[in-house]
């Protein structure tokens, strides 16, 4: 449970060391400053891939309405998670932290995700990003996949959410998965409402729930801070039957074709309570497509769950009229880490100082300021506990790391590729570039003293634990 306080001056305290003792943020203080603040929403897809947008140049899916967006707003075309899988990428949206920072790589049964009935999950003595703006006044929203754990400590609720509506795992974690999970629920804050949940609707009524919350909000001159996880385009997909069968490419283009729809619902809300002007919109995935069942990461090669750039490298869309430049396209290497330290400053405050934040803050980018450079020196990529690769500007270099297959242990070949001139990264440079493979390797070596790697724990923060889970169920 979070170690915590609220005194009589408004203040919550959260349990850290920091210069003065703890860390402190003023609600009450908060919230009289919050009448100018922007309002924040990140739609967050599950398994969509970098070609699955038609801005990002797919022709299989009709995608208007996020085109109409990229028209409107900035592309950003090396846009990374820090997994290829979905909950260590959504520990470092929340965090602004690598995964192995905060002890998310695995689960406690040393799984790439955790399952129902988990003991682990997110320390709720993190800062979320839904922390962070909460201390400056916002209301904050949580609809749809949650997957950073779904025992009580660990919930939306929990982690800075004021409301929370969704399926707090993946959608194929029903009882037919396993025999020991419950029947797929969706959740109302911390209640069981349905089980198992009529997947064909969740996109529908997730927009519905948004709607209704930023309009609670806009009535209230509130400024609102809204996490939309889609539970879609994970496998099982389903679709409400205005989208069922109406695509190009089955199941899949059905789902993302509502998807669509969802985002165009939810910008003209925007417009019709007249706070559009004031309104950031971020839209990506959690990670890339699976080598089957519809999706495309094209041009880019790998797929979800690889280290390649179409496991993590990831379709963004930025708007903010007026803000973020029109039609604009941002090829500087940026992050979902960057987004809780970029959201603090944007919202008049900052992160944390009494821990490590891997995030940065991107807004030059996001505003189109001339001659701005990403703020990272370098990008790691892990697969679980194992760092297999780092990017440091237009150089992506493969480590030899260790490949165990039954009995027998070999090495990954060693390789460098120029991502401007191959993003699909086809043509191994290595040998005719030793210096970029000497300075990148001695990147790979800080990550290991700072992250670890495989057994070499760096600079990591507990998990939470529970001693005897419980499944969810309705009451």
């Amino acid at each position: 449970m979070r170690n915590e306080n609220v005194n009589r001056r408004g203040f919550l305290r959260f349990a850290g060391a920091t210069a003065a003792g703890v860390v402190l943020f003023d609600f009450a203080r908060g919230a009289r400053r919050a009448a100018n603040r922007p309002n924040f929403i990140i739609i967050f897809c599950d398994d969509m891939g970098y070609g699955d947008l038609g801005c990002f140049g797919s022709m299989k899916h009709r995608t208007p309405n996020i085109d109409r967006m990229a028209e409107e707003g900035t592309r950003f075309t090396s846009f990374y998670v820090t997994s290829g899988v979905c909950t260590p990428s959504r520990s470092s949206l929340m965090t602004g932290c690598y995964p192995r920072r905060v002890n998310m790589h695995k689960s406690a049964r040393n799984e790439w995700v955790l399952f129902p009935v988990a003991k682990k999950g997110l320390n709720p003595n993190e800062i979320t990003i839904a922390e962070v703006l909460k201390s400056q006044g916002y209301a904050t929203a949580c609809v749809g996949k949650w997957h950073l754990g779904d025992q009580p400590e660990f919930l939306p609720t929990r982690q800075g959410f004021d409301y929370y509506y969704g399926i707090p795992y993946s959608n194929d974690m029903g009882s037919r998965q396993r025999k020991q999970n419950p029947p797929l629920p969706l959740m109302r804050n911390e209640k069981v409402i349905e089980a198992p949940v009529d997947q064909n609707t969740v996109t529908k009524r997730y927009t519905e729930e948004v709607i209704k919350f930023i309009t609670a909000n806009k009535d209230k001159d509130k400024p609102f801070f809204v996490y939309l996880p889609h539970t879609m385009v994970h496998n099982p997909v389903h679709s409400s039957d205005k989208f069922r069968g109406k695509s190009a490419n089955g199941g899949y283009g059905d789902a993302t074709e509502e998807i669509d729809w969802s985002t165009g619902e939810i910008l003209a809300a925007l417009k019709k309570l007249g706070v559009d002007e004031n309104t950031l919109v971020i839209f990506t995935s959690d990670n890339g497509a699976a080598n089957r069942w519809g999706g495309s990461n094209l041009p880019l090669s790998g797929y979800k769950g690889s280290t390649m750039e179409g496991g993590m490298r990831e379709p963004c869309v930025m708007r903010w009229p007026s803000r973020i430049p029109a039609g604009a396209e941002c090829d500087e290497l940026t992050s979902t880490l960057d987004l809780l330290p970029t959201l603090a400053r944007l919202a008049g405050t900052k992160v944390s100082e009494d821990r490590i934040i891997d995030g940065k803050d991107i807004w030059p980018l996001m505003a189109g300021e001339r001659g701005a450079k990403s703020p990272h020196e370098a990008f790691y990529y892990y697969y679980v506990d194992q760092l297999q690769a780092v990017r440091s500007g237009k150089w992506k270099l493969h480590l030899p790391y260790e490949i165990k297959r039954k009995n027998q242990t070999t090495k990954a070949a060693l390789k460098l590729y120029d991502l401007n001139a191959d993003i699909g990264e086809t043509t191994n440079v290595a040998e005719r570039n030793p210096d970029a493979v000497e300075r990148l390797l001695s990147l790979a070596e800080k990550a290991r003293e700072d992250l670890g790697d495989g057994n070499r724990k760096g600079n990591q923060r507990e998990a939470g634990l529970v001693v005897t889970p419980k499944p969810l169920t309705m009451n």
